[in-house]
């Protein structure tokens, strides 16, 4: 009788087995966690450039099925949360500098800084009548100027310095709404809280209302956006393949449409 029960069990355990067979055999193989991470790459984007980014990230994803996730803010903010351990594999600054003191840092991998852009400033009014020109700054005949928080931004800090060379700044420093990011700084303006301001061009990409003034490069440091790939990056095939693409035709193309110059290569 116990034979009996033994050869039962050991039979009911071998079909068991064999019902269970074809479900493991028709389950998709789960991908590598390393190979999954590959497909993916976290960006740092200077707030200036938000609007080409996104266009650039979803050629991107359709060229190379790789996906690039987008984060917008001051360039001087990611510096500080890079040194604090952000998990940023990329960062596309509205500066040279803050990439530059990431590779001094030990925060990003050496030789791939390069200039993907290069930023112009404008004066912008909601108020089609209201800019015209310099002089509209040296009139004074306003309440507030929104400007980007120039120790955060380099358009603030560019706006500062063009005030100053104008010989306005002493004049206007009291009417200063300062934004955390140039893409407040817009805001301010569009929102009614502030009759004019200093913005990037690539803002103004497609709007034609209002009156603006496109600021000569003469009167203010020259606003060279460098990429840098992070130390975190360093591993990671489709980070690396991102900035290469940032350096390519349909890149440039985007970068050039939105009233950035391309830096000429040295």
């Amino acid at each position: 009788m116990k034979t009996m029960k033994l050869s039962r069990i050991a039979g009911l355990a071998t079909l068991a087995f064999y019902v269970a067979a074809p479900a493991f055999a028709q389950a998709p193989a789960k991908a590598p966690a390393a190979a999954v991470a590959a497909k993916q790459t976290t960006v740092a984007v200077a707030a200036n450039f938000t609007e080409p980014a996104k266009e650039i990230a979803a050629l991107y994803k359709r060229k190379t099925g790789n996906e690039a996730v987008l984060s917008f803010g001051a360039s001087g903010n990611f510096y500080t949360q890079i040194t604090q351990d952000a998990p940023f594999e990329i960062m596309l600054s509205a500066d040279q500098e803050r990439p530059t003191k990431l590779l001094a840092d030990g925060l990003a991998a050496a030789g791939t800084q390069f200039t993907y852009a290069v930023g112009k400033l404008v004066l912008w009014s909601k108020d089609a009548s209201l800019v015209k020109g310099d002089a509209t700054l040296k009139s004074g005949a306003w309440t507030k100027i929104s400007i980007a928080d120039p120790a955060a931004a380099p358009y603030g800090a560019a706006a500062i310095e063009t005030m100053k060379t104008l010989g306005v700044y002493d004049a206007a420093k009291t009417k200063i709404v300062q934004g955390t990011s140039i893409a407040q700084a817009f805001q301010f303006i569009d929102t009614g809280n502030a009759e004019l301001g200093f913005v990037a061009l690539s803002q103004l990409s497609g709007n034609a209302a209002g009156s603006r003034w496109m600021v000569p490069q003469n009167l203010y440091t020259p606003i060279l956006q460098d990429a840098v790939l992070l130390k975190k990056g360093a591993g990671n095939a489709a980070a690396t393949a991102f900035l290469d693409f940032m350096k390519g035709p349909e890149a440039r193309a985007v970068i050039e449409k939105f009233g950035y110059e391309i830096a000429a290569k040295k």
